[in-house]
């Protein structure tokens, strides 16, 4: 049996863009998705804070330090500029495994989303 245990979280990030004309998914700043143990492609929950929508998509990489949280396409209609969000990722793993792993939490500071 395998577990869906939280792998990585960036924790109340600001949308900084939401780009209702592009394909799907969402970008993150290069540097927040090596803090957080993220990967191009990964498949994400994303809270949105100010709304209580929810989606899942998958991860595009943006430029380092830009700060960049883009919500694209069909997200850009439940996510607005400035709102405060959760970005999550789970990973399959073993009972005796999920008892002493632990999750990358990151917390951006600002509407900026500097570490």
């Amino acid at each position: 049996m395998y577990l869906s245990i939280l792998k990585s979280k960036i924790h109340c990030a600001t949308v900084t863009e939401a780009n209702l004309h592009y394909m799907g998914s969402i970008t993150i700043d290069e540097g927040l998705m090596k803090a957080a143990g993220l990967v191009e492609g990964e498949h994400v929950h994303v809270v949105n804070n100010n709304n209580g929508e929810r989606i899942e998509t998958y991860v595009i990489t943006g430029n380092e330090g830009s700060g960049c949280i883009c919500l694209n396409g069909a997200a850009a209609r439940k996510f607005q500029v400035g709102d405060e969000i959760i970005i999550m990722s789970f990973a399959q793993m073993t009972p005796e495994e999920a008892q002493t792993f632990k999750p990358k939490v990151i917390f951006p500071d600002g509407p900026d989303n500097r570490l």
